[in-house]
């Protein structure tokens, strides 16, 4: 179970690495590095990686490390892609805690200090997370009052997420113990849209994960529209991933996870369920095809026979979508987004999606 506990002030004053990955986005990069640079109560150090930027963020970076002399920049002659640039900048930092951020996100005031505090106090975590509030244009004002820690031993938080199947963190605001981002490596080529996801799980496989309450820890920039076109293809592709990810994790990190702990079936069958919730959905005739995509991968993930429970709450919410009132599906959908929304600002957990089969 979680334990809460009241937040300590930071008496040390560790190093904080921070590396700053950038395509195209020059631009944002003096507001991003002025995010960590006005960090108080730590000392930090900056490493700009820019993957060949064709948009001159390579002269903005140039300009900002000729300027500070905590900013050091690697520039890439040509274009390795985004898993690769993250490795090779965090492999290129030591600070005794270790921070990936977008150049397009930021950091709120104060927020390498409280995470750093909870881990100085609590050597057993690995990670420590927090809220991180969405913005397009200038950040809302941040809360920076610390209501307490939180703090899950590392297999509880990894069934945690087998169960909800819902990735609570954003990134920014993650700070990683230098040693166990080391030992892990880095992010996983094997999975693009997903390798953020495994790092934060083998992280509860090395220690306990922390999270901050109360404060807003960074900012997370969205760029125009960021759901899917097609809704039932998107979210094939996400839980293929998700599988892919949970599968990796099982097999290459066991020996760190306790025996005959069966959440391999938990997970899968986490990823069917949101399958079927997601496919019960009413859409347009188009996306007919997707759907009944999503409803085959929930078969392999879960087959009928191994949960006719969970089959027969899909078919009868099925049955409820086709002959159901449009508009009043969207408002219960978009009250229980409301609802999961709130839970995750105040836990950093989020409730699986949709209501069918929950809790079994």
């Amino acid at each position: 179970m979680v334990t809460r506990v009241a937040p300590q002030p930071l008496r040390t004053r560790p190093r904080v690495s921070v590396m700053i990955p950038c395509y195209n986005y020059g631009h944002y990069l003096p507001g991003c590095v002025d995010s960590v640079l006005s960090q108080q109560d730590v000392d930090v150090d900056v490493l700009i990686v820019d993957d060949a930027s064709p948009d001159g963020s390579a002269e903005v970076a140039r300009k900002l490390a000729d300027a500070d002399p905590r900013v050091r920049l690697i520039a890439h002659e040509t274009n390795k892609r985004h898993i690769a640039t993250y490795n090779e900048g965090l492999a290129a930092v030591d600070g005794d805690y270790v921070v990936l951020l977008s150049a397009d996100d930021l950091l709120s005031a104060g927020s390498l200090a409280r995470s750093v505090a909870l881990m100085e106090a609590h050597p057993e975590v690995a990670m420590v997370y927090g809220f991180s509030p969405t913005f397009a244009d200038e950040p809302p004002a941040p809360r920076t009052t610390v209501s307490s820690w939180s703090i899950w031993e590392g297999p509880e938080w990894i069934e945690q997420m087998c169960r909800r199947m819902s990735n609570p963190v954003s990134t920014p605001e993650v700070v990683m113990r230098g040693s166990v981002m080391r030992e892990l490596v880095g992010y996983d080529a094997r999975l693009p849209h997903a390798a953020d996801f495994l790092l934060w799980l083998r992280a509860g496989t090395r220690g306990a994960i922390g999270r901050i309450n109360g404060a807003d820890q960074a900012y997370y920039r969205k760029h125009g529209a960021n759901m899917h076109v097609q809704m039932f293809a998107g979210v094939h592709t996400d839980i293929v991933q998700r599988k892919l990810t949970f599968e990796i994790l099982f097999s290459e990190d066991e020996a760190f996870l306790p025996a005959g702990h069966g959440l391999l079936d938990v997970a899968m069958r986490s990823l069917a369920r949101e399958a079927l919730v997601t496919a019960a959905q009413p859409g347009p005739d188009s996306e007919d095809e997707p759907r009944d995509r999503l409803v085959a991968l929930a078969a392999e993930l879960c087959p009928p026979d191994r949960d006719p429970a969970l089959w027969q709450d899909y078919e009868r919410l099925r049955a409820r979508g086709r002959g159901g009132n449009t508009v009043i599906s969207r408002t219960v959908e978009d009250i229980t987004g409301r609802l999961r929304w709130r839970q995750w600002r105040r836990t950093g957990l989020m409730s699986p999606v949709g209501s069918i089969g929950a809790g079994r």
